[in-house]
């Protein structure tokens, strides 16, 4: 529960691009034992952070960013493409969404010569017969690969527009910076969680009893405090933290499990938090901004899987 509500409360907002220093080191993301992350990039509306925390012998999740062109055509148009996909019962599924998806999507909206919510659509029903098909044709040789499959959410940023699709039970929020009052408002855009949620209340009262003031009621609506910025990599930590106090035991023990064996612990995590410079947003979808390719990362040795492993991997902006 707690790693659904940090997805929630941690959809992070950042100052406009005149009040904050983009710091971005790392060029392909870092990893930490089971943990890989990406503190900080730039995409086309922004910057991005990225964390993936691996708990199967083999990653099931798969994610990425696009950002810059969203079809072949010259003129565009241009934006960022987020997706995270939630494997199960193995990666073949995922894989096949990363290295298939955003494809078909460049491939639909050149058609269209826009984006819009029928090309996203279009995009995810050719995945879909496609990886029916290569289920079709492995089927005799190898019939467990009908037993894996994934959930798939993604979000586009195109002009002034923020599309949203989401096939399973990964969770996208919106955090809107109000620059009357300075709050934070948090938009889930997908199914419902929130701090208004009396047993979520009682979670993180009970989560941090010495902080009288970790859930208050303002302006008729509950409100945790804190929600000024964070990192992928830190909701990943918290979702840990969580699985570690569930099964009575400390955070650095849980570290020390092998993936496999930690599979009984936790899933494996990924979180992307997109930070939406309002003055890119605003531009028009002909800007082209820089080119960014990202896709997480995770330990992916070779094994008995049915598909090939992946390399994480990424172009820089140019």
């Amino acid at each position: 529960m707690l790693a659904e509500l940090m997805n929630f409360l941690k959809a992070c907002w950042r100052p406009s691009s005149d009040r904050y220093v983009h710091t971005g080191s790392d060029t392909v993301g870092r990893q930490d034992g089971l943990l890989w992350y990406k503190d900080s990039g730039q995409h086309t509306n922004g910057e991005f952070s990225m964390a993936v925390v691996q708990a199967n012998s083999l990653l099931e999740d798969q994610s990425q960013i696009e950002s810059g062109p969203l079809s072949s055509l010259e003129s565009g148009p241009y934006g960022t493409f987020i997706g995270i996909y939630d494997g199960h019962g193995g990666p073949e599924t995922s894989r096949y969404i990363n290295d298939h998806l955003f494809h078909h999507l460049k491939r639909f909206t050149s058609e269209q010569q826009s984006m819009s919510a029928d090309v996203i659509r279009k995009a995810y029903q050719a995945t879909e017969e496609g990886f029916f098909s290569l289920v079709t044709k492995q089927w005799p040789m190898k019939p467990q690969i009908a037993a894996v499959g994934s959930c798939c959410l993604v979000g586009v940023i195109c002009g002034s527009m923020l599309y949203i699709a989401n096939v399973g039970d990964s969770r996208v929020v919106l955090g809107r910076l109000v620059k009357a009052t300075g709050e934070v408002l948090a938009v889930q855009l997908s199914s419902e969680h929130n701090a208004g949620i009396e047993s979520v209340r009682q979670e993180l009262q009970s989560l941090h009893p010495d902080d009288s003031r970790i859930v208050v009621l303002k302006h008729n609506v509950w409100r945790v405090k804190g929600l000024i910025q964070g990192s992928a990599r830190r909701l990943v930590k918290a979702a840990l933290h969580e699985a570690a106090r569930k099964r009575e035991m400390r955070y650095s023990d849980l570290k020390k499990i092998d993936r496999g064996i930690r599979r009984h612990f936790h899933d494996d995590i990924t979180v992307i938090v997109v930070f939406l410079d309002s003055n890119l947003v605003s531009r028009a979808s002909s800007h082209k901004g820089p080119s960014l390719s990202v896709r997480g990362g995770g330990i992916n040795l070779p094994a008995n899987s049915l598909a090939p492993c992946a390399t994480p991997t990424e172009l820089g902006a140019t």
